[in-house]
C-alpha cells in the first residue's frame, strides 16, 4: 500500500478570486509528507504544502516544538517497529484514534478508524485507557477531551495539525454576528421559538461548540447534517450555520430550502454583507468558510471522468461546492463513501471527490473496482498530513517513559457548554 507521496503530480499555477469560490490552485507539493517538522510556524507562516497552502493561519494558532532528531532521521521501518513496540508495552493503557484522511503509515496503527462522528463516539468507548492519542486535527482532539473521562489524557501528536476551515470562524467573529442578528431579529418569535439556532460543523473550535451549547444550538458532522438541520428547525425559525458554507448549502438545498433563503455571512462586513430584510427572509445563514481540499473538485473534472469512463459512479463529499454536488451521482460523508464502495458489485468504476489518502486506500482495498480521485493534481490535506510516524513514535515512547506531552485540554467552562451541543449531536443519528 503506497501513500500519497508517491502519487502526486506537481504542476504550477495560483488561485484567484474570492475565498471558497475561486478555481482551485493547480499547484500541490509533496514536501510536507516526508518532513513536516520543516514547516513549523517559525519556518513557515502558512499551513504548509498541500491544499491549504494559500490559506491564512490566524495569530495564536498552536505551534509544535521541534521533536528530537532521532525521530526526524529514523527510517520508516524503524519508526514502524518503535510504534508497534510502544503500543504493545502500553497495552490497554492507550488507544489510538485515526481519521480516514490520515496517511497509511498512521492508519495501520489505529485502534479505531473513522470519520469525525464515529471517532467522537470512539473517544468515550475505552474508559479503561489512560491516554487517547488522536491522529487527526486539533478540533477533533478537543472533542475527544470533552467527551472522555477526567482520568484520561488526550494527545495530539503534532500540535500544528489544525484545520484551515475551522480557523475561518473564530469566537469573536461569531459573537459579533450573533449580536447583530439579535439586534435585528430578537431572541424569540411571537410563538416563543428561537429566531436563530446556531449550528456548528464539527470542524470548529471547542469555543464555538460551547457557543452553540449556550445558545440552544448543536454540532453536526457531514454524516448527520440533515438530521441536525431538522432538529434545529423544530426549535427555531432560522439557522446560523458555520463555518462551512458548502455543507450548509448542500444540506439545506436537499431539504428543499431555496437558495435565495440562504444568504452568506461575511464576517468582515456589517450585517455580513446583507440587508436587514435579507436576514429576516433567511432560513439558513451561511458562514463564509470552506474546505480547501474539497473546493478543488470541479464539474469539469466530473465531465472528464464520465467521458473517459462511461458508466462511472461519481460520489463526492458534501463539503464540495454546490455545482459539483449537483453534477455528481451521490454525495455523502467519508463513511458513506466507504460503505457505498463496500456494497458495490465487482467491476464497478468510481470517481471520488474527497481527500486523496482515503481514495487511494479504498482503491488498494478494492482491487475488484476501478477507483480514482476526481482531482488530477491529487492534493492532500495540509494539516491531516502533519501527523507523521515520527510524531506518533515520539508520543508513544514518552508515554512508555511515564511522560504525557502534547496534551489537549479544554477548560472546564468551555467543555461544559460544548458538551451540551455535542451530546445533542450524538443523539442526532445519521439517516
Amino acid at each position: 500500500m503506497t501513500s500519497v507521496a508517491t502519487r502526486i503530480d506537481l504542476l504550477t499555477g495560483k488561485p484567484a478570486g474570492l475565498p471558497g469560490t475561486a478555481p482551485a490552485p493547480s499547484t500541490c507539493s509533496t514536501d510536507l509528507s516526508a518532513n513536516p517538522w520543516d514547516f513549523a510556524p517559525a519556518v513557515s507562516a502558512g499551513y504548509g504544502p498541500g491544499a491549504s497552502e494559500d490559506d491564512v493561519v490566524p495569530a495564536g494558532a498552536p505551534a509544535q516544538p521541534v521533536i528530537p532528531e532521532e525521530y526526524q532521521h529514523a527510517s520508516a521501518e524503524e519508526l514502524d517497529r518503535r510504534i508497534t513496540a510502544a503500543k504493545q508495552t502500553l497495552g490497554e493503557r492507550v488507544v489510538v484514534l485515526g481519521h480516514f484522511y490520515q496517511r497509511d503509515e498512521i492508519v495501520k496503527h489505529a485502534d479505531f478508524l473513522g470519520d469525525s462522528f464515529q471517532l467522537a463516539r470512539a473517544a468515550r468507548s475505552r474508559p479503561e485507557a489512560e491516554a487517547i492519542v488522536f491522529c487527526g486535527v486539533h478540533f477533533m482532539a478537543e472533542t475527544a477531551d470533552i467527551l472522555s473521562g477526567e482520568h484520561q489524557s488526550v494527545i495530539l501528536p503534532n500540535l500544528a495539525a489544525g484545520c484551515s476551515m475551522a480557523d475561518m470562524a473564530d469566537e469573536d467573529s461569531v459573537e459579533e454576528a450573533w449580536e447583530q442578528l439579535m439586534d435585528i431579529l430578537g431572541e424569540t418569535d411571537d410563538d416563543g421559538r428561537q429566531t436563530v439556532v446556531p449550528v456548528t460543523y464539527m470542524n470548529s473550535s471547542a469555543a464555538l461548540k460551547a457557543f452553540c451549547g449556550r445558545h440552544g444550538g448543536i454540532v453536526c458532522t457531514s454524516s448527520n447534517a440533515a438530521t441536525v438541520l431538522e432538529w434545529a428547525f423544530e426549535r427555531g425559525r432560522r439557522v446560523l450555520f458555520f463555518p462551512d458554507q458548502h455543507l450548509g448549502r448542500n444540506t439545506a438545498k436537499a431539504m428543499g430550502i431555496a437558495l435565495e433563503r440562504m444568504p452568506m455571512w461575511n464576517p468582515h462586513k456589517d450585517l455580513g454583507g446583507n440587508t436587514a430584510q435579507d436576514l429576516q427572509d433567511a432560513e439558513v445563514i451561511l458562514w463564509h468558510g470552506f474546505c480547501s481540499v474539497h473546493r478543488r473538485f470541479t464539474v469539469a473534472q466530473i465531465d472528464k471522468a464520465r467521458a473517459e469512463h462511461p458508466g462511472v459512479r461519481v460520489i463526492v463529499h458534501p463539503e464540495c461546492p454546490m455545482p459539483v454536488v449537483d453534477a455528481a451521482d451521490e454525495n455523502g460523508s467519508t463513511d458513506y463513501i466507504r460503505k457505498a464502495i463496500d456494497a458495490a458489485e465487482p467491476g464497478s468504476t468510481f470517481a471520488i471527490g474527497t481527500e486523496i489518502n482515503m481514495v487511494n486506500r479504498l482503491a488498494d482495498q478494492h482491487p475488484e473496482h476501478t477507483i480514482f480521485c476526481l482531482d488530477p493534481v491529487i492534493c492532500p490535506c495540509s494539516t491531516m498530513y502533519r501527523i507523521h510516524p515520527g510524531y506518533l513514535a515520539w508520543m508513544l515512547e514518552e508515554l512508555v517513559a511515564g511522560r504525557v506531552i502534547n496534551r489537549i485540554s479544554v477548560d472546564a467552562a468551555t467543555a461544559r457548554d460544548a458538551e451540551v451541543a455535542l451530546e445533542r449531536m450524538l443523539a442526532a443519528l445519521p439517516r
